[in-house]
C-alpha cells in the first residue's frame, strides 16, 4: 500500500496518506510532511522525543500533531523520520515517540519550508482505507 502522495494546491503544497489503521495514516502524514521539508532525504534514528497530546476531535487532533512536530522542526531544528503513534478515546488522545536527528543542509538538501499547518481542504477518513488530507502553507 501507498503511504502518502505530495499533492500540489495553488501556492500551497499538501499531503494525501494512507494507512491500514488511522495511527498509520497519522504517521504516513508526518513522514511525508517531513519528506517535503528534506526534499525526500534519508533521516536518520538518533534521537527520540515523547509527544502527548488531546483534542476535540481527529481533524483538531492531526492539526496538533502536525503543528507540534513543526514547532520541533522550527525551534530545536529537528527533522523526523520515525514515527510511532498510539490513538485512543476515540481518537481525540495521541501518544506519539517521534525518532530523528538535528536537520543538516548538507545531508538533508533544500527541500520546502512549511510556514503552517492549514484547516482549508483538511480530510480525515474514519475508515478504512484511513485516508488523510492535508494542506500547508508555504
Amino acid at each position: 500500500m501507498r503511504k502518502y502522495k505530495i499533492i500540489e494546491h495553488t501556492a500551497d503544497v499538501g499531503i494525501r496518506a494512507w494507512g491500514s489503521t488511522m495511527m498509520e495514516s497519522f504517521e504516513n502524514t508526518a513522514k511525508g510532511m517531513f519528506a517535503i521539508i528534506t526534499n525526500n532525504s534519508k533521516i536518520d534514528h538518533v534521537g527520540e522525543y515523547k509527544i502527548v497530546l488531546n483534542a476535540d476531535s481527529v481533524e483538531h487532533l492531526l492539526v496538533d500533531w502536525l503543528n507540534e512536530l513543526l514547532f520541533l522542526n522550527t525551534t530545536q531544528n529537528l527533522v523526523f523520520g520515525d514515527f510511532n503513534v498510539e490513538l485512543s478515546n476515540n481518537y481525540k488522545h495521541l501518544k506519539a515517540i517521534v525518532g530523528g536527528e538535528e536537520y543538516n543542509r548538507e545531508k538533508h538538501g533544500y527541500g520546502t519550508e512549511i510556514k503552517a499547518v492549514t484547516y482549508h481542504m483538511l480530510k480525515v477518513e474514519k475508515k478504512p482505507p484511513y485516508t488523510i488530507e492535508v494542506l500547508f502553507d508555504i
